[in-house]
């Protein structure tokens, strides 16, 4: 098994942190790699989601099924891809926690990438940590100004 763990402080409220990192139907304008998100069931707090990235470097589009479930008591959302695509499994889990510096967003990947495949769980694990570090830093920028502008307007 492989993992990964990232982890970044959004200086911002925990609500508006909560409420724009779980707005699945908004991910495409929150991250970079997302062209759709469809919301394809929902099940009590559990939701069932299509993810379609941007078209790779040789124009291959991917998309996957997950299934998410935040606790908004305890700020902690548990997520798994249904559709596994090059993996086994793919479980997520992200916490988030209130800091002096703001509010500290986690999010944990634990995966197995499948036998037989051009790459193996070390490139992955790569992969997945560029690509979630790139994405979180544009979500803290993202919610920051959000942030800035709730401060603005009440501020007006």
């Amino acid at each position: 098994m492989a993992a990964t763990d990232n982890s970044i402080v959004v200086a911002a409220p925990m609500d508006l942190v909560w409420d724009m990192t779980n707005d699945v139907a908004s991910w495409p304008q929150l991250f970079s790699e997302y062209a759709a998100a469809e919301i394809l069931e929902r099940d009590g707090a559990t939701l069932r989601f299509r993810l379609t990235l941007y078209p790779d470097e040789n124009g291959q589009v991917w998309s996957w099924v997950s299934e998410r479930t935040p606790d908004p008591e305890t700020r902690t959302v548990r997520a798994r891809r249904i559709e596994t695509g090059p993996f086994e499994f793919m479980d997520l889990y992200w916490t988030y926690e209130q800091t002096d510096a703001g509010v500290e967003m986690r999010w944990r990947q634990e995966f197995e990438v499948r036998e037989g495949l051009p790459f193996g769980n070390a490139e992955m694990t790569d992969r997945l940590n560029t690509n979630t570090r790139r994405e979180m830093a544009r979500i803290k920028d993202l919610v920051e100004q959000a942030a800035a502008q709730r401060t603005e307007a009440v501020g007006s």
